[in-house]
C-alpha cells in the first residue's frame, strides 16, 4: 500500500510538472509568435509593451486585492523613498529589455531573435560575418540585431538587478504579484520618452488609433493588444509557478528546449532560413548554458549553507495562488538559477 501511494504521489508529480512546463510553453513561445505577428500589421512596438505593461499592472492589482481579501492581511506598499532608489533601477533596465525586444520585431526573424537572446551565440554570429563565414542575408537586419542585442545586454542587467531586489526581504516583495505590481508604473515611466520620440507623432496621425474612421478595426487593434497583455501577464506569473511547484533547475532546462522549439516553429510557420552554421553556434551556446545549470545543481547539492533565494514561493499569501506544499520546499534550491535562464528571454 506503502509503495503504490508513493508510486502514485510521483506520477502526480511528473503530470503536475509536465502540465506547468507546458503552461510556461505556451506563454513564453505565444507571445512570442504573438508579438511578431502583430508587429507585422502593427507597426508601433514601444506603444504595443506600455498597453502591456497597463495590463500587467490591472492583473497584479486584481490578484493583489484577492489575495487580501483571501488572507485578510494588507498588502507590502513601498514608501517613496524605497520605491525610487530600490525599484527603478529594476523597472528602467526591464523596460528597455523587454521594449527593445518587441522594437526588435520590426526589422529581425523570430530565429534571429531567439539566437541572439540566447547570449553567447551572438558573439558567434559576430565574428562569423567578421571573418565572412557568415554572409548578409535577406533576413538578417543590422538594424532589428543591434536591438535584440543591446535588449540581450540590458537583460543580464535586468535579472541581476530583479534577483538583488527579491533578495532584500526588508522589502517584501518575494510575492511576484507584488513584484509586477510595483514594477509596472515605473516600467510605464522609463519607456515613454522612448515612445514619445520614436512613436509618438507616427501614432497620433495614425488611423488605426487616434485618428480612426473605422470603429471596429480600433477595436480589433485594442483588443489583439490587450490579448498580448494577457499572454505577458500569464508568462510572468507561469515562470514563477513553475519555480514555485517545481524548482528553478525544472525552469531551466525548460527554458533550453523552449529555444529549440521556438526555432523549429519558426522555420516550420514562418518559413525562417537557418543554415548549418546557424544550427551548430545554436546547439554550441546551448550546450554551454546546460553545463552552467548542471555544474550550478551539483555545487548547490554539495553546499549546505544557506540559501538566498531560499522560499521564493512560501509566503503564506503566495500559497493562496500557487497552493504549495510543505514537501515541494526541498525542491526549491538553486532559486538563482531562475535567473540564468532569464538570461534567455
Amino acid at each position: 500500500m506503502g509503495r503504490w501511494a508513493l508510486d502514485l504521489a510521483f506520477v502526480w508529480k511528473a503530470v503536475l510538472t509536465l502540465g506547468l512546463v507546458l503552461l510556461y510553453y505556451c506563454f513564453s513561445i505565444g507571445i512570442t509568435f504573438y508579438n511578431k505577428w502583430l508587429t507585422k500589421s502593427f507597426h508601433f512596438p514601444l506603444f504595443m509593451t506600455m498597453l502591456h505593461l497597463a495590463v500587467i499592472f490591472l492583473f497584479s492589482a486584481l490578484s493583489r486585492a484577492l489575495v487580501q481579501c483571501c488572507s485578510h492581511r494588507a498588502r507590502v506598499v513601498l514608501s517613496w523613498t524605497d520605491y525610487l532608489r530600490r525599484v527603478a533601477p529594476t523597472a528602467l533596465a526591464t523596460a528597455l529589455d523587454v521594449g527593445l525586444s518587441n522594437w526588435s520585431f520590426l526589422y529581425i526573424t523570430v530565429s534571429l531573435y531567439t539566437m541572439t537572446k540566447s547570449s553567447a551565440v551572438l558573439f558567434i554570429l559576430i565574428f562569423s560575418l567578421i571573418f565572412k563565414l557568415e554572409e548578409l542575408s535577406t533576413q538578417f537586419n543590422m538594424e532589428g540585431f543591434a536591438l535584440v542585442l543591446g535588449a540581450s545586454f540590458i537583460g543580464g542587467i535586468r535579472w541581476t538587478l530583479t534577483q538583488i531586489l527579491l533578495q532584500k526581504a526588508e522589502l517584501g516583495l518575494q510575492n511576484p504579484i507584488d513584484t509586477m505590481f510595483h514594477l509596472q508604473p515605473l516600467m510605464f515611466l522609463g519607456l515613454f520618452p522612448l515612445f514619445a520620440v520614436f512613436e509618438g507623432l507616427h501614432l497620433s496621425t495614425s488611423e488605426k488609433i487616434f485618428r480612426f474612421q473605422d470603429t471596429g478595426l480600433l477595436l480589433r487593434v485594442l483588443g489583439s493588444l490587450f490579448l498580448g497583455g494577457i499572454l505577458a501577464f500569464g508568462l510572468g506569473f507561469s515562470e514563477f509557478l513553475l519555480v514555485s511547484r517545481t524548482s528553478s533547475l525544472t525552469l531551466s532546462i525548460a527554458g533550453i528546449f523552449k529555444e529549440v522549439c521556438t526555432l523549429l516553429l519558426a522555420a516550420h510557420l514562418l518559413g525562417d532560413q537557418i543554415s548549418l552554421v546557424n544550427w551548430l553556434g545554436f546547439a554550441l551556446c546551448l550546450s554551454g548554458i546546460s553545463l552552467h545549470v548542471a555544474l550550478k545543481a551539483l555545487h548547490a547539492r554539495g553546499d549546505s549553507g544557506p540559501k538566498l533565494l531560499k522560499g521564493l514561493g512560501s509566503s503564506p499569501d503566495l500559497e493562496l495562488l500557487l497552493r504549495t506544499s510543505p514537501h515541494d520546499d526541498e525542491d526549491n534550491e538553486n532559486e538563482e538559477e531562475y535567473f540564468v535562464v532569464q538570461g534567455q528571454q
